[in-house]
């Protein structure tokens, strides 16, 4: 593969690079995103900002996002809206690079208490 940039990564292995790119995307996804306001009403549409956003950085080949209404119904104010928390999102992000194709993951775990990302294949 012949890319910009490609040569500042020839110490590692398509997998490492693979999981490289997709830490930073999930990096980057939790940190732009959380803080958004969000409302039933808005909660297709900033799914579909952040899946689409994603898919622009390198090697991200598909992006699931989902916010977890119930959480939006129960916490959303006298406004109607709240503003989005990684324990509301559930994102799964397909990243290949190379000959490598890579899962990573990142859901809330109840027993963590924690938003989690991982390698999830």
């Amino acid at each position: 593969m012949n890319e910009p940039g490609e040569k500042y990564f020839s110490n590692l292995s398509d997998r490492e690079r693979a999981i490289f790119e997709g830490g930073i995307s999930m990096g980057a996804l939790f940190h732009q995103f959380t803080g958004t306001p969000v409302s039933l009403e808005t909660a297709d549409g900033l799914e579909s900002a952040i899946s689409e956003s994603i898919k622009l950085q390198p090697a991200i080949m598909d992006v699931e996002v989902h916010i977890d209404r119930e959480m939006i119904r129960k916490t959303a104010g006298e406004f109607g809206y709240v503003s989005l928390t990684g324990d509301m999102l559930s994102v799964r992000l397909t990243v290949e690079h190379g000959s490598e194709r890579i899962t990573v993951r990142m859901e809330y775990l109840e027993e963590l208490r924690y938003p989690l990302m991982y390698i999830e294949e």
